[in-house]
């Protein structure tokens, strides 16, 4: 610690009617422990937020002639009032003692934050004290780690804020010609506020938009894992074509399919079929594609009627018409 530092963090009451012995009554301020957070929170669908307003301002109080200061031990310097705003209902002050507070501090400057005048029952206020030297720059800072509960006439600081050697002392340059000048920073509770609402269960989670049909459709266009082969022919004399399929999905969607799948029938066990009267290019084209993406119960009638060996009920695409031959 340097020389002229406080030896005595504690925030003490300066008030004539407080027990010096024990001025650290409220002692010093334990810091919060700061709680590791879930990452996974819960969603509840009433929820309350509660915001705790603070006010902050700040004052500068300069002593001109401060080693010139005829105060004994335990006589009171006051600054003039001040407060957050020219509305603002809470009047404060700064007090020093030149000399200290008590025998104990006597060799100290004591500071106190003084609530002079008040609307309220009781206010709780945190505060910084500091000393602004040659470059008007802070430094010798102490501030309370805790908002004090401020009533009329109560006021807060710290009894040994600094020793008076230090400070009178020209090389450390916290009296520039003889001026002291005390930098205070206030933080007042003004009021708690409690928000409050509800969310509805279709608020707290977005459900994305049904994709099945597309995720079908894709599975039969890239055939990946495909366990399952239909081999189409053609009456016109064009190639046949394999379309690589999966029986989950013929089982689920036929049950024509379903029962060739479960008794072991010879399309089972060689694991593909063929279709002698569907052309190719009807089942790559883009009708059956539309076929497979919004018309599930369609298909499933086109499966049930190639497995059956039956015409289907519906008719996918109107015959081509054959132009008629010229007789010229």
């Amino acid at each position: 610690m340097d020389v002229g530092m406080v030896n005595d963090e504690t925030v003490s009451s300066g008030s004539s009617n407080a027990n010096l012995s024990n001025n650290s009554a409220h002692g010093r301020a334990v810091s919060p422990s700061s709680s590791a957070r879930d990452p996974l929170l819960p969603v509840a669908e009433n929820w309350c937020h509660t915001q705790v307003k603070v006010v902050k301002f700040n004052y500068m109080w300069t002593i001109n002639n401060f080693s010139f200061c005829r105060e004994e031990m335990g006589e009171v310097l006051k600054s003039s009032t001040f407060s957050a705003s020219c509305n603002d209902k809470l009047k404060w002050c700064l007090r020093i003692n030149p000399k200290g507070l008590d025998e104990e501090s006597r060799d100290y400057l004591s500071l106190y934050l003084l609530l002079v005048q008040c609307n309220k029952s009781e206010v709780r206020a945190k505060f910084k004290f500091s000393i602004l030297n040659a470059k008007r720059e802070e430094t010798k800072a102490m501030e309370s780690q805790r908002a004090y509960r401020f009533v009329q006439g109560k006021d807060w600081g710290f009894k040994k804020f600094i020793r008076r050697d230090f400070l009178l002392d020209e090389v450390n340059g916290l009296l520039p010609d003889d001026r002291l000048s005390i930098f205070c920073e206030v933080s007042v509770v003004a009021e708690t506020v409690n928000v409050t609402g509800q969310t509805t269960v279709s608020h707290l989670f977005k459900v994305p938009p049904c994709r099945l049909s597309e995720d079908m459709a894709t599975m039969f266009e890239k055939s990946q894992f495909s366990d399952f082969s239909i081999l189409c022919k053609s009456d016109n004399g064009s190639e046949p074509q394999t379309f690589y399929v999966h029986k989950a999905v013929l089982a689920a969607r036929s049950p024509v399919f379903a029962a060739m799948f479960d008794h072991h029938m010879r399309e089972s066990d060689t694991n593909s079929t063929t279709v002698d009267d569907i052309e190719p290019e009807v089942m790559s084209s883009e009708g059956w594609d539309l076929l497979v993406r919004e018309h599930p119960k369609l298909l499933e009638e086109v499966f049930r009627a190639l497995a059956m060996q039956q015409t289907p009920p519906v008719v996918l695409q109107p015959p081509k018409k054959r132009p008629k031959p010229s007789p010229y």
